[in-house]
């Protein structure tokens, strides 16, 4: 089941393999074996993928639950009772794409141990981490520095209103982080070698003012793509300087390590390398998904 469900995840045989540290043969070789056992053809090849047949459609829900409650067995009867509190930082545009699965999943796993959320930008959650306020954090950055994990590579893009017009307007109006904001030196660099004028609307650390001042198609502003909020899309315009990939990286301690904070490290791992770790473009891309803003009716 879990070769299974490893190969609708990442569409081939090869990385299944490669996610489950087996050899490709060795899947093929399961997926016969079940296929055998129910006596019915769960893929179907279409150019290099494999894709599901309808009864490998019906098995799929059964397959996710019967792992997941195999897990919880397991960590229940295998792993140590961990408790007590975990204090992990977090840059604010990644908290809604990818922490609520993963620490949806720890809290099943470790009901006793309480995570405390720190959300700031990256500069102050590595001073943080530094002065051990942080037991463990994520960050993104353009490059991974010492003692830390790559998790995911990104492209930093513009995103702006669907059809909206922030983009044309001369200076350019752009919702930026504040003066901390690991996205803002590059930014203005690139704003610069192209000679954009531009004027700030919204420089604040805070997501709610920048996702409001965007939607309201007031400016446009610097997101990861797999971070967009599927209420707003990106901006493709010639005008606008092409901006630098990012890195989603982590960090634990250098020394003190808790073994809390090491366990969930190794969730945060998993979970980026089963469900997030694809290639970046537009129709790859995980979209925050929060409500739009509506007037009252």
């Amino acid at each position: 089941m879990r070769a299974f469900v490893a190969v609708v995840e990442t569409g081939s045989a090869t990385s299944a393999a490669a996610l489950l540290n087996l050899t490709q043969a060795a899947v093929s070789q399961q997926l016969k074996r079940l296929e055998e056992l129910f006596g019915t053809e769960l893929f179907e090849r279409h150019h290099k993928r494999l894709l599901l047949k309808p009864n490998g459609e019906r098995l799929i829900a059964h397959a996710q639950r019967l792992i997941a409650l195999n897990d919880e067995v397991w960590g229940a009867m295998s792993a140590p009772a961990y408790v007590g509190e975990l204090r992990l930082g977090v840059p604010h545009d990644i908290v809604g794409p990818y922490l609520p699965p993963i620490l949806k999943r720890f809290d099943k796993a470790w009901p006793r141990v309480r995570v405390t959320l720190k959300c700031t930008t990256t500069p102050l959650l590595r001073e943080l981490l530094g002065q051990g306020a942080l037991d463990l954090t994520l960050t993104t950055e353009q490059r991974c520095q010492r003692g830390g994990e790559v998790l995911l590579e990104d492209d930093l893009v513009w995103a702006g209103a669907p059809n909206g017009a922030a983009h044309r307007r001369d200076p350019l109006p752009v919702s930026l982080g504040d003066e901390k904001c690991e996205f803002r030196e590059c930014v203005l660099k690139a704003l610069a070698e192209t000679g954009r004028d531009w004027r700030p609307v919204c420089e604040v650390s805070s997501m709610e003012p920048l996702l409001a001042s965007i939607e309201a198609d007031l400016a446009v502003g610097p997101f990861l793509r797999r971070s967009i909020p599927d209420y707003l899309t990106v901006v493709e315009d010639a005008r606008l300087p092409r901006l630098p990939k990012f890195l989603v990286n982590m960090y634990l301690p250098p020394a003190r390590q808790n073994e809390i904070a090491v366990e969930l490290a190794r969730h945060i791992t998993q979970e980026f390398a089963t469900h997030f770790r694809r290639p970046s473009g537009p129709e790859l891309a995980v979209r925050y998904r929060r409500k739009p803003l509506t007037s009252a009716a």
